[in-house]
């Protein structure tokens, strides 16, 4: 019985090799997409969620009051975390992890820059990376122990066994081995390739217990059974019962595996995220796995004469119907199989392009049985979804009228492909209008006037000794004529490092709008090619009082309401001291373009709290001679540190790849949808035009033209990409309507877009089917008339 279902199965495939071709090759392709799809739906959804406590694992959150209600951040004072573990039993574990630093990491003549983190003891205990060598427990107890990853150890002793031996931070001090962490996965939040014991950030300097300073992350282990909710209730005053604030602070715990995709809120509650874009594109994969299995459907169908004595024959040999469903099934699913196994391999040789695209590290589990029952899974619903409508449809001929030539022939069998046809090419339309829109808002926000002069500008820290000689590394960076304008500043101009409330005179006490602030030693105007609305720039050397100056951007003035903000003192008492403003600075964008920009305060040197220096580099020469000149300077000054900078205007790139990306993936997957829907229809135009052979040849008989014959047999299908496109566009609006409602900049709606994405897949559809059109007008009507 199994040896006559594969023989029956092998002839059909064989006997319509063309037919075969189409339908393996459509579903090929289909299957491949929605498995690239899926491995990158599976990554996002298990952000955070492999380690062994992960429903107990939580990330400290407070919520504060501003003008515009309540805002929620996951950066908290230091304090919070320790101050749960020894105040409420029901946290098993706590501890703080220290933003990403780039430190300098050397060992004999070795040196190398990487990132870093600094954290308490329980990290490990917590986050249950995979332990190469050492123990969890005690890896982080010690002040002058360190944990490294696998890469670091390589980088750093190759071959040799690293634990216990020394490898220098900052030229400074000395840190022993005390484990090596397997590398990081890429689907966690975590980047750093060493973990530095929390004393480091004391003995740096940047420890506090300041209850109304937010510098870090907090992470507990809750207890099991621990009531969520109850545990929130009770922690939700900490700040108030420790310390006696001057703004509305609560804190809150939320959970590490939802940090990834549940990260954004409204007015103190969780209002999605990253979540969004993964739904939408587990959408698109359906869809697209639906348009190959409506490819199948279609031609099945259209070839529905081809197999219909086989049914007459088969029922009236006493075969039941199911028998028959189960053998056009069973047929579905082989065809499916060979499809799959053409699908992985256009997986495994497209992936490199795919992570390229979205910024991941994808691979197969060959290795793991769960991809293949899941794979297995994929391919019996995808044959049976395919086939599932050819089984029934030809399954349910009747055997008198299929033996006496009276079954419906396929031109009355339309209706139904002209749902599917119509199916097919509305989401390929709706894609083709997703992706113009979504390159239109990149578009709009790249073009955005940002407010200062990115061209020529970079940015180094201030590692080593380049900031106790900073005066002499600028004087010869400008006297060498290297460098037109130089400040140090507490973050790059693409980066807001630091917020808070402001005060200002006739403030509203309710009002609690959250100010950007910037610090510098002078001369960001200048250097950055600030625009000036009103006054001067921060200028301490010819104006010494301008050590507590401050500029405004308009944004700022506008919120606080100023006639004249030149010489108002604001933020009285910030720092120890009063800034008067000395000048107005038209807004520029520091955080993302896709947004408004915030009310922003930048202050003079008196801050004194600088993490880096901006250099303009003369536009004169060739940036490469310029980057030479930096970098002997550096050297000279700063020997024992590698010359490392950024460029201002890369970074600001950098702020349209999330939907560069996802424009990028749309484009793709839209271009997919068209090519697999013109598959099918290049099929389907295959098969009515040999149905309508006899009528072609009497029509040319009769003296009609290979241009009206091939008008006739493409308009239909013309009709119905057009009736796609008048389905398609409002589906396609409302969906892009509410995408562009999350951005606060952005642009409308057009309907010129509509209107091209629909005449384009009218084009395509139509070049598509014309092949098959003219060839059937140009057949020698002898040949189809002669049994006549």
């Amino acid at each position: 019985m199994l040896k006559n279902f594969f023989t029956v199965a092998w002839r059909n495939l064989y006997r319509g090799k063309g037919f075969s071709f189409i339908n393996i090759s459509g579903l090929a392709v289909g299957m491949a997409s929605a498995l690239l799809i899926l491995l990158w739906v599976q990554n996002e959804l298990s952000y955070d969620g492999f380690y062994h406590h992960s429903d107990r694992l939580y990330q400290v959150w407070r919520n504060g009051k501003d003008n515009t209600g309540i805002s929620s951040q996951n950066i908290t004072p230091q304090i919070v975390g320790p101050t749960m573990k020894k105040d409420y039993p029901e946290v098993e574990r706590a501890s703080r992890v220290f933003w990403d630093e780039t430190l300098l990491l050397s060992r004999g003549e070795k040196k190398i820059s990487i990132i870093g983190t600094m954290a308490d003891p329980d990290f490990l205990e917590m986050f249950d990376f995979p332990l190469l060598q050492g123990d969890r427990a005690t890896a982080l107890s010690s002040p002058t122990g360190m944990v490294i990853t696998q890469k670091t150890a390589k980088a750093f002793f190759g071959n040799e066994d690293p634990m216990g031996k020394t490898i220098r931070i900052d030229n400074k001090y000395d840190y022993a081995v005390s484990a090596v962490l397997k590398d990081l996965p890429n689907n966690t939040q975590f980047d750093f390739q060493f973990i530095l014991p929390w004393d480091y950030v004391r003995m740096t300097g940047q420890s506090d217990s300041l209850w109304d300073k937010n510098s870090t992350h907090n992470y507990v282990l809750l207890k099991p059974h621990t009531d969520l909710a109850a545990f929130n209730a009770k922690t939700r005053d900490i700040y108030r019962q420790h310390a006696h604030l001057p703004f509305f602070a609560e804190s809150f715990l939320y959970p590490v595996n939802r940090l990834r995709l549940y990260s954004d809120f409204e007015n103190g509650k969780p209002a999605g995220g990253r979540i969004e874009r993964v739904r939408i594109f587990i959408v698109i994969a359906v869809f697209i796995l639906l348009i190959a299995c409506i490819n199948f459907m279609n031609m099945s169908t259209a070839r529905s004469e081809k197999r219909a004595k086989e049914v007459g024959i088969r029922k009236v040999s006493g075969a039941l119907r199911g028998s028959l469903i189960s053998q056009f099934l069973g047929e579905s699913v082989l065809l499916a199989a060979l499809a799959g196994a053409i699908a992985l391999a256009l997986v495994e040789v497209s992936l490199p392009f795919f992570n390229g695209l979205t910024g991941k590290v994808l691979a197969i589990g060959f290795g793991d049985w769960y991809f293949w029952l899941a794979f297995a899974g994929f391919i019996v619903m995808t044959g049976v979804l395919a086939g599932s409508y050819p089984a029934l449809f030809l399954s349910a001929f009747r055997p008198v009228a299929v033996l006496k030539g009276n079954f419906k022939k396929s031109n009355a069998l339309m209706g139904p492909r002209k749902v599917l046809v119509v199916l097919q090419f509305s989401f390929a339309i709706i894609l083709v209008i997703c992706t113009l829109v979504i390159k239109k808002q990149v578009n709009y926000a790249r073009d955005r006037e940002v407010g200062y002069d990115r061209r020529n500008m970079i940015w180094c820290f201030l590692s080593g000794d380049i900031n106790k000689n900073y005066d002499a590394i600028k004087y010869e960076l400008l006297s060498q004529g290297i460098a037109t304008a130089i400040t140090k500043s507490s973050a790059p101009l693409t980066q807001s490092w630091s917020t808070g409330a402001a005060e200002w005179p006739g403030k509203d006490p309710n009002d609690r709008t959250d100010f950007n602030f910037f610090l510098c030693d002078g001369n960001i105007v200048q250097t950055a090619g600030l625009q000036l609305v009103a006054g001067r720039d921060i200028d301490p050397k010819h104006y010494p009082t301008d050590s507590n100056a401050v500029l405004l951007n308009e944004t700022a003035v506008k919120v606080m309401r100023l006639a004249t903000p030149i010489g108002t003192v604001v933020d009285k008492g910030a720092w120890g001291t009063d800034w008067h403003v000395v000048g107005v600075v038209k807004d520029f964008i520091i955080e993302s373009p896709f947004d408004k920009v915030k009310p922003m305060m930048i202050k003079g040197p008196k801050a004194n709290w600088f993490n880096l220096m901006h250099i303009k580099l003369n536009p004169a020469h060739s940036t490469a001679q310029d980057l030479a000149g930096v970098e002997q300077v550096l050297k000279q000054y700063n020997p024992l540190y590698p010359f490392e900078y950024h460029f201002i205007d890369q970074q600001y790139a950098q702020k349209f790849e999330d939907e560069q990306a996802s424009g990028k993936l749309t484009a793709v997957f839209a271009g997919l949808t068209i090519f697999i829907s013109c598959l099918g229809l290049f099929g389907l135009a295959a098969y009515m035009a040999e149905n309508r052979r006899k009528e072609i040849g009497v029509r040319k008989v009769l003296g009609a033209s290979v241009g009206s014959i091939a008008g006739l047999l493409s308009g239909d299908f013309v009709k119905l990409v057009l009736i796609a496109m008048v389905v398609a566009s409002p589906v396609a609006w409302w969906v892009m309507s509410r995408w562009l409602a999350g951005y606060p900049y952005h642009i409308g709606l057009s309907i010129w877009v509509f209107v091209a994405a629909g005449f384009g897949a009218v084009g395509i559809a139509l070049a598509t089917v014309s092949f098959q059109a003219i060839r059937a007008a140009m057949s020698n009507p002898v040949k189809s008339l002669r049994s006549e």
